[in-house]
């Protein structure tokens, strides 16, 4: 008579709790994250109302993404040494009142402030969604919540560009980019006063080990100071003429990247928790997989900054329409995220493979499109294949690229590396759009533009630079995919898309 196997133990019950507490954390990030690409429709109407320079479009987009991606790793430890409800609380609050500030702005100094602020809040209170869900839920239905905030991301990030056209088209082009902000604000409001009823104080959670040692402050300063010398110049060169101070800055940008390398390094030393600990960079393969997640999200976050400005400012076109341009490339996203666990799984590293190479195909498309069609001839119909096929690589890459940049690290540093890569994708983002407008801009201010007939002609072959230098990046990711492992084991580290924050353990649980 033969043994049979012990039976697995069940799953703990999900609580009704937990449950609801998953409904306001994802309210929290459904608008962080519809505002990465809401904006991108309405920045031509803001250029108008407003009367802003090219560098304010880039600050607007860039200053969002590089106070998020700084935000992240503090606000992270600070949850996990005052409990994440009242930094969560604290930042959805404060994202709240810089979105009603952004709507209210009457000159592009008081919008790109706000809209730092606004990027500022956003990185304070997203880490605490991927901490609740740690602790809220047991590890053996974790998955289930992960894949639940997976498509609340790809959801959120593909309605941004149509629901921005939507109120601009409804409400004009004045009042309609300063209600798109304001969309933020109802579900604010609900989601704070469901946040202080709902969400478990965490009082009983143990600190993570890294938080206990403090926040490297000095740290943050020197990276933040690095990042900020660096975009400057990027974004306001062009604009300024590239005068003596851009690259000075420059040099003092770099100078500052190498002097916060040592302040890590020295900080580590002295047995305290830096904010990138320099010891994941001894593994080469995590070093290669950070810079794929810069490379990336460099490349494909700047795509609809180029198409906006070109459909609405170069064609005519309405913001409505330009957000409809966005649908292919948000229907291949869903699709392609909905299908990589199973792929992974199936065909490990090779769906970052397959993922990255249809991005680079999609985009290599589009800047041929630009380059070979007349402006005026220019429609939508002819992006719809391309960008479904860049859309379909984009959901493939970016669900599993954290996991397997991950695994390339001890499963003791899970956190730490998870924390670094989501600093690095949004610092990517900025760099992105700021390298990538610059060249746009460049484009359009060197164009020869002698009548109003010149002017589509003259934004499309902007563009067109524009979109070769990002599929160039896209290329360059491509490559870098080989610097990662072939497979992960299904129970490494985080399996999300949004990297936990530094020092997060993986399965606490609030009893």
């Amino acid at each position: 008579m033969s043994e049979t196997a012990p039976a697995r133990p069940a799953a703990p019950p999900i609580t009704r709790q937990a449950w609801l507490a998953l409904i306001v954390l994802l309210a929290g990030m459904f608008i962080a994250l519809l505002d990465t690409t809401i904006v991108n429709v309405a920045l031509p109407s803001i250029r108008t109302s407003l009367d802003a320079s090219e560098a304010t479009l880039s600050w607007i987009i860039s200053g969002y993404a590089l106070a998020f991606g700084l935000a992240l790793i503090p606000a992270g430890r600070l949850g996990d040494r005052i409990g994440h409800k009242w930094v969560f609380f604290a930042g959805l609050a404060l994202f709240t009142l810089a979105s009603a500030a952004c709507g209210l702005a009457q000159d592009d100094t008081q919008l790109i402030v706000a809209r730092v602020v606004q990027g500022l809040a956003g990185g304070i209170f997203v880490p605490a969604v991927t901490a609740f869900i740690q602790l809220l839920f047991p590890a053996q239905s974790r998955g289930k919540a992960f894949a639940i905030m997976g498509a609340v991301i790809g959801v959120s990030s593909a309605l941004g560009p149509i629901v921005g056209g939507l109120i601009i088209e409804a409400f004009g082009e004045e009042s309609g980019w300063r209600l798109v902000f304001g969309v933020n604000l109802p579900i604010g409001v609900v989601a704070l006063i469901a946040t202080a009823m709902i969400l478990p104080n965490g009082a009983d959670v143990k600190a993570a080990k890294g938080a206990r040692s403090g926040i490297d402050v000095f740290g943050l300063v020197l990276l933040s100071a690095a990042l900020v010398a660096l975009l400057v110049p990027l974004i306001e060169g062009e604009d300024q003429g590239w005068p003596l101070w851009t690259y000075v800055t420059l040099v003092v940008g770099a100078l500052l990247v190498v002097a916060f390398a040592f302040w890590e390094i020295g900080y580590s030393k002295r047995g305290k928790s830096p904010l990138v600990p320099p010891h994941l960079f001894s593994h080469p393969a995590f070093t290669g997989g950070t810079i794929l997640a810069l490379v990336y999200f460099a490349a494909f976050t700047s795509i609809f900054f180029t198409i906006s400005i070109l459909w609405q400012s170069g064609l005519g076109h309405s913001a409505l329409e330009s957000g409809l341009v966005s649908i292919p490339f948000a229907i291949g996203s869903i699709v392609g995220s909905s299908q990589s666990n199973r792929l992974t799984q199936r065909l490990g590293r090779g769906v970052l493979t397959i993922g990255a190479t249809l991005l680079s195909v999609g985009l290599i498309a589009v800047f041929v499109l630009l380059l070979t069609v007349d402006g005026v001839d220019l429609t939508n119909w002819m992006l719809l294949l391309p960008l479904l096929i860049a859309g379909l690589g984009n959901g493939l890459f970016i669900a599993p690229n954290a996991q397997f940049i991950v695994a390339t690290v001890d499963r003791s540093e899970a956190g730490g590396a998870s924390g670094v890569i989501g600093v690095m994708q949004r610092i990517g983002s900025a760099v992105g759009i700021a390298v990538v407008g610059s060249v746009l801009f460049s484009g359009i201010a060197n164009a020869n533009i002698s009548a109003p007939e010149d002017v589509p002609q003259a934004f499309t072959d902007a563009a067109a630079g524009a979109l070769a230098l990002s599929a160039g990046l896209s290329v360059v990711a491509l490559a870098l995919v080989f610097a990662l492992p072939k497979r992960v084991s299904t129970g490494h580290g985080p399996q999300n898309p949004v990297a936990a924050p530094a020092g997060r353990p993986v399965d606490s649980t609030i009893d």
